[in-house]
């Protein structure tokens, strides 16, 4: 009453507020009109002598009665509203709950006494516990129809709670009805509250329907292994949820029905599972993973739904996919590890399926390229965990590059940025895997594993560097780039290597093993030759590497390969400088300082004659001859 008065108020002072209003602008128009005809001459005509000016017949409009006390619209105003608002929520509503939370204390109390002292059977508690929990519900009606909803499904909360938990004491505590007859009993609770939130299209109605039906297994629990009767029993759940979300806007029920779902798994798993029920336990979790894969694609979005909730399906698909493969892969280990490769293929080509269907089923063209794209990003994400789980060593490392070059050839077909990040990504792996862990025990010099897995790598690499350079953006420059600076990287690791492997060989042949009584000098010199052989053939790969990039650099006309050479021919005058001078015999040395000498006045010249005209046009006098 005190709102719908304060309602009536507001409206009376509105229409007086714009009766004055009319009638402050007709008196307006009057004056303008007297004032128009004090200005006009007062020739007279035909018309005005037959016929006074015409004026306009504008009559104030009748007052309204008056209002007793209606107050102005001000800040003192709009905060004494604001004041009767909180008020009026204070009593209707604050007041209201905790007056019925009070209420079923006191009640709860009574009844604890009551049971207390043997006052009421146990048949008589769970009666009461049902009836009591029916009323409440029927109670909430009358409320959610008078316009309080939300005040209405708390009841409800409450009155199925007290059922559910009714029908647990009468088969868990008195042992009262059998766990078929509670089964039926809290299903039909589970379905009744499910049909109430379709008819009142109530969401939070269908999340009460399927906490409870999740709940029933835990409250029913017997400590037996009824792996069959419980999975049958979630796959029928999660069904309900799938055709909720399909019919409804209610995407969230998707992820408390996945929560349930793995929970009742978990559980059930920790417990009872034994590699017999292999097969069976596999089937319930491909069909849970299948319908929670499936949900994405027509859950429907609600208008003005928050940006919190749109994701919801991409996260549900993101963890669906890595949970489902966890579980199997945990099943599987013990029985054929090398099957989960197969497994993680397979898994791979159903989501590129699903990446195709997206752009036709997801009702949601907004977030329906993110999911395409996280589906295309899980089967990539499956292909890569395949190739270790099904190679081993240096295998490994040469799948993942091939991976790369399969999707830098998709990228480059389909003009594809986010296949060109997985190209990379899959790259990064492979290039860390080969120089952080894999070990080559080369028997052959060149032709060996090892350098075959670096010739792979730097094949990929070229041809990330190449389409890189086709691109015209700047990111593209910058992936050439660092992908050309990787290469020749990889290469001279590859080349130092055989070098090492070579001298090793070299030690080896010289270094008898060691035999008691042989003295430790023996063949020391050839240690020392061998050694000081090893130290000038670095020096003379690393200038003759940083000749090939210059003139490379030079043909090309690239800045970069230059600077490349620059950079790898500074380290090599490091060495020479520093270390050959007094490490190396006069021999190496003379050949060292001499080669070097000629390599950089070689490339000295070739910057002085500016054949590339790198600091810009010449006048002819600064490109003849004698200039230079």
């Amino acid at each position: 009453m005190d709102s719908s008065q304060n309602d009536l108020a507001a409206l009376r002072a509105l229409v007086q507020d714009l009766s004055r209003r009319i009638e402050r602008l007709e008196r307006k128009a009057d004056i303008e009109e007297s004032a128009a005809s004090r200005v006009t001459p007062s020739t007279p005509t035909a018309a005005s002598a037959t016929a006074p000016p015409e004026r306009p017949t504008s009559r104030p409009l009748s007052p309204l009665p008056p209002l007793p006390h209606i107050p102005q619209r001000s800040a003192a105003a709009a905060a004494t509203a604001e004041e009767i608002d909180l008020e009026s929520r204070i009593g209707s509503h604050w007041l209201n709950r905790i007056g019925i939370a009070a209420v079923l204390i006191g009640v709860s109390y009574f009844l604890k006494y009551a049971f207390d002292n043997n006052w009421i059977g146990p048949a008589g508690r769970v009666t009461i516990g049902l009836l009591a929990g029916i009323a409440v519900v029927v109670w909430s009606e009358r409320f959610r129809k008078h316009g309080y909803r939300a005040f209405s499904y708390s009841l409800k909360a409450v009155g199925i709670g007290v059922m559910y938990l009714s029908l647990w004491a009468a088969f868990h505590v008195y042992s009262l009805i059998p766990s078929a007859i509670a089964f039926v009993a809290m299903l039909a609770v589970t379905a009744a509250t499910a049909t109430m939130a379709i008819t009142q299209d109530a969401e939070i109605l269908a999340a009460f329907a399927l906490t409870g039906g999740f709940t029933t297994p835990l409250l029913l629990s017997t400590g037996q292994n009824k792996e069959l009767q419980l999975f049958t029993y979630v796959v029928l759940l999660d069904a309900a949820a799938f055709v909720m979300v399909a019919a409804k806007p209610w995407r969230r029920l998707l992820a408390l029905a996945y929560i349930g779902t793995l929970i009742l798994y978990i559980g059930w798993y920790s417990e009872f599972y034994t590699q017999p029920q292999l097969r069976l336990t596999v089937a319930f979790a491909t069909l849970f993973f299948a319908v929670f894969a499936i949900a994405p694609l027509v859950a429907r979005r609600p208008e003005g739904e928050a940006s919190v909730f749109t994701v919801i399906p991409l996260l549900l698909a993101f963890v669906n996919a890595g949970v489902y493969f966890l579980e199997v892969y945990g099943m599987f280990e013990e029985v054929d590890k090398h099957a989960m490769a197969w497994f993680a293929l397979a898994l791979a080509a159903v989501y590129l399926f699903l990446s195709r269907q997206t752009e036709k089923r997801f009702p949601d063209p907004e977030n329906a390229d993110r999911l395409h794209f996280l589906h295309l990003a899980l089967a990539i994400g499956f292909i890569t965990v395949a190739i270790p789980i099904r190679l081993d060593g240096h295998w490994i490392t040469i799948g993942w590059f091939i991976e790369a070059a399969v999707l830098l050839w998709l990228s480059d077909r389909i003009r594809s940025t986010f296949l060109s990040a997985f190209a990379v990504s899959a790259l990064v792996l492979g290039v860390f895997r080969l120089l952080a862990f894999d070990n080559f025990n080369a028997t052959t010099l060149v032709f060996n594993a090892r350098m075959g897995t670096y010739a792979v790598a730097i094949a990929v690499l070229g041809a990330m560097a190449w389409q890189g350079q086709r691109r015209s953006d700047e990111l593209g420059r910058q992936a050439s780039a660092i992908a050309l600076i990787t290469l020749n990287v990889l290469a001279l690791i590859a080349l130092s290597h055989e070098v090492a492997d070579y001298y090793a060989r070299q030690m080896a042949a010289v270094v008898p093993p060691y035999k008691p009584g042989r003295p430790m000098t023996y063949g020391v010199s050839d240690r020392r030759s061998i050694q000081l052989a090893e130290d000038f053939t670095y020096s003379a790969l690393w200038m003759a590497y940083g000749a090939m990039l210059m003139i490379v650099g030079f043909w090309r006309r690239s800045a970069l390969v230059r600077w490349q050479a620059l950079v790898l021919i500074a380290a090599t005058i490091v060495k020479v400088f520093v270390y050959d001078v007094s490490q190396l015999d006069r021999g190496y040395r003379i050949v060292s300082f001499i080669v070097l000498g000629v390599l950089l006045l070689a490339i000295s010249f070739v910057y002085q004659r500016d054949w590339l005209q790198l600091s810009g046009p010449k006048t002819k006098s600064e490109g003849s001859p004698q200039s230079s």
